[in-house]
């Protein structure tokens, strides 16, 4: 596959170009510059340090948008074992925007659902750009309940641009199949943990997106709409799209400060893309450690304390109105202008 550069990662990869070169002058050459070599590689991890540690919120969104970033299929062949896919909403069709089945997590039964984009047009046409349909919700439902009947473990993985808006997905009812799968997810008896891997777009992402624990990559972001499209609404114009995602608050350290998230699974940096295999390891191990707190928890309790964070979720308080003191002038000429009392 071709490589694929972000506008602010070109000064890195000037510098591996130029490391590049100066391996291969070495070679034909035959001359040592190990050291030279060294001092480029230690430059480049400089930079890579530099910049992916200040991206503002559209940078993330175009890193969470990588296509070399890792997949819901690239993670579970990374991360689980003897993965067996299931197809079908027994209703319609199967759609392949999302895919599921069990696996084992470090020995562990899991149901393990995702959103699932593709790697090139064909692909693309396949899973409709990560986009589902109503029957993939409904797949995911009829997963997940049959994962819940074992008392067997979800876990979700999010990255979708949103569900489906064609004429299609509302003569299939895009909107119940989505508000369905909220109502049913705060009812299962099982754990669940829901990771944002990449897009976390609108009632797409939420449709799969009720846990018990909600953890987003360093450079995911998680929406109520994309920034594009907040941008047409607000500016009328889709090139505002970085002003968009500063105001739409969609990173994952908004996403922790506005009690939305659970934690931020980091990233090696250059991204998720920089190192696959690197990035599987620590969702590996996030994903390990708050399954053995939630599989310590009584049923009772874990629907409970789901059912309370979501409660939780956008209260604010508001202060009681405190009227103004009136100047002494003011209130001398009230006292002025009013009529004597009569006997």
């Amino acid at each position: 596959m071709a490589t694929y550069t972000l506008p602010f990662e070109k000064p890195i990869l000037e510098l591996e170009s130029k490391l590049k070169e100066l391996r291969s002058f070495s070679e034909n050459q035959e001359i040592d510059v190990s050291l030279e070599i060294q001092r480029m590689q230690a430059k480049i991890e400089e930079t890579k340090r530099s910049v992916y540690s200040d991206l503002t919120a559209w940078q993330k969104v175009q890193v969470a948008r990588h296509p070399l970033r890792p997949y819901t299929l690239d993670y579970i062949n990374q991360i689980t074992t003897d993965f067996q896919e299931l197809h079908g909403d027994r209703i319609h069709r199967d759609d392949r925007a999302i895919i599921g089945g069990f696996a084992k997590l470090d020995g562990q039964p899991v149901m393990i659902i995702g959103t699932q984009k593709g790697r090139d047009t064909k692909s693309n046409l396949e899973c409709n750009f990560g986009c589902a349909y109503p029957e993939g919700y409904r797949k995911a439902l009829r997963l997940m309940k049959l994962a819940a009947k074992f008392r067997v473990p979800i876990i979700t993985l999010i990255d979708t641009p949103g569900a489906f808006p064609g004429i299609e997905s509302e003569e299939r009812h895009i909107a119940e199949a989505i508000a369905v799968n909220l109502r049913e997810m705060f009812a299962l008896a099982t754990p669940i943990i829901v990771t944002i891997i990449g897009e976390g777009g609108s009632g797409g992402a939420l449709g799969i997106g009720v846990g018990d624990r909600i953890l987003i990559l360093q450079n995911a972001y998680y929406s109520v709409i994309s920034p594009e499209g907040c941008a047409a609404i607000l500016w009328k114009d889709r090139t505002y799209a970085d002003k968009a995602a500063e105001a739409l608050k969609l990173t994952a350290p908004d996403l922790m400060k506005a009690g939305l998230a659970d934690e931020v699974v980091p990233e090696p940096y250059g991204g998720a893309h920089a190192d696959p295999q690197a990035m599987a390891a620590l969702l590996k191990e996030s994903l390990l450690k708050h399954l053995a707190e939630l599989r310590q928890l009584p049923v009772a309790d874990l629907l409970e304390q789901r059912y309370q964070k979501f409660r939780a979720m956008g209260e604010f308080a508001r202060e009681p109105a405190v009227e103004a003191p009136v100047p002494a002038e003011e209130a001398a000429d009230e006292e002025s202008d009013a009529e004597p009392a009569t006997t």
